[in-house]
């Protein structure tokens, strides 16, 4: 079983930044994926960044893509997103998530959940 415990969030100016943090208990193996998400109101919730624990493979979606970086701490257990130059379109409740395998993160097939920490980005 693994539990996942995001924080980190805050209300912040436009161009402003933020670092997320996911700390993670329990087995994970390195054929696992981490990564984090994000859900607007009235909007689904949408991949915003990803990687292999083995830190092989890593995604962005391309709305954050040069803003935003995704890092893990295998020592501590713990998975980071370091958001940059932040836009009111990054406003949204974020999630760290992750699965048994890469493919099913990118799905957002998740097999495991954060409680969410909001990211309001004031323009």
């Amino acid at each position: 079983q693994v539990q996942l415990v995001d924080s980190g969030g805050g209300l912040v100016q436009t161009g402003d930044s933020l670092r997320l943090s996911c700390e993670i208990s329990g087995r994970i193996f390195g054929t696992y994926a981490v990564g984090w998400f994000r859900q607007a109101p009235g909007k689904e919730r949408e991949f915003v960044a990803g990687r292999t624990w083995s830190g092989r493979s890593t995604s962005y979606t391309d709305s954050v893509k040069g803003r935003f970086t995704i890092s893990q701490d295998i020592a501590e257990n713990k998975m980071y997103l370091q958001m940059n130059s932040l836009k009111p379109d990054d406003t949204g409740l974020y999630y760290c998530g992750a699965a048994v395998d890469y493919t099913r993160l990118i799905a957002k097939r998740v097999d495991w959940w954060g409680q969410g920490t909001q990211v309001t980005v004031a323009s």
